[in-house]
């Protein structure tokens, strides 16, 4: 008996101790359903259209500014616009130096071949009044020129 005592002694004890338990746990349980989290996805939905928005406004931007790069290389040029006047200017003062040294080089055979006619005249006249003052001499040169003297 003395077993059965301390053994209902034990169970009592057991049972102050389950219904502690039991007791915290209701607590607990109340706290939980008070706090409880609602099981919605509402927030989560809310916070990716949010993301959705702002991820279709930097798309957007990534656009524009990628058509704007698209434009910009197709007005693009592989030579600068500097170069190209430059490559011109130098066109227009070499064919204007060709042009120039052309001319004054066309005068200066005129001018020689002027001088020439000058010279030739001279020497023609100073032969002629040579050939008038011995026209034997002029019968012999006409005839070398042709190439049937042979006496000299």
């Amino acid at each position: 008996m003395k077993k059965l005592d301390e053994i209902m002694e034990l169970m009592a004890d057991e049972m102050k101790d389950f219904k502690t338990a039991v007791l915290e746990l209701q607590k607990l349980s109340g706290q939980l359903v008070k706090m409880s989290i609602p099981i919605s996805t509402e927030a989560v939905e809310k916070n990716l259209n949010t993301f959705l928005l702002k991820q279709q406004a930097e798309k957007e931007k990534t656009d524009e500014i990628l058509k704007e790069i698209d434009r910009k290389l197709k007005h693009a040029r592989i030579i600068p616009n500097y170069l190209l006047i430059l490559f011109g200017i130098s066109g227009i003062i070499a064919l204007s130096s060709v042009g120039y040294f052309g001319y004054t080089s066309k005068e200066n055979v005129e001018e020689n071949f002027e001088v020439y006619q000058t010279i030739m005249e001279s020497r023609n006249k100073s032969y002629q009044d040579y050939f008038a003052a011995y026209p034997g001499i002029q019968e012999a040169y006409c005839e070398w020129l042709q190439g049937g003297y042979q006496g000299l």
